[in-house]
């Protein structure tokens, strides 16, 4: 495994925590749907929530929610619509989805999360 990767992983981890400590469950970590990959998908209650985790480092030039470009953005919700078809569109318990967003930053003094409700 690079470097990269690890770091996204652990990044990953980092954002399933603090999701799961605002009571939310994990549906799915690293969720490929053909080309596509969601990050994560969490639940609340009737609430689907697809999550788009971003690291950085503490000399990147841009912050992690700054990386996310427009084209980034359009792939994820092609996939959010893709899950949203394939596996809660005939779910009664479900509401609706939404889009968030979670930045990881690498510094001196440990990580730290933050985190964007409705992103995009």
């Amino acid at each position: 495994m690079s470097e990269r990767h690890r770091v996204g992983r652990e990044a990953e981890g980092l954002v399933v925590d603090y999701l799961l400590g605002r009571g939310f469950s994990i549906e799915a970590t690293n969720l490929r749907l053909g080309a596509l990959e969601i990050d994560i998908v969490a639940r609340q209650g009737a609430l689907v929530v697809v999550v788009e985790v971003r690291t950085r480092g503490p000399g990147a030039w841009t912050s992690g929610f700054g990386s996310i470009s427009a084209l980034k953005r359009k792939r994820i919700r092609w996939a959010g619509e893709r899950l949203w078809r394939m596996r809660y569109r005939n779910d009664a318990s479900v509401e609706r989805m939404r889009f968030d967003a979670a930045a990881v930053t690498f510094g001196t003094t440990g990580p730290a999360v933050e985190y964007v409700e409705g992103a995009f």
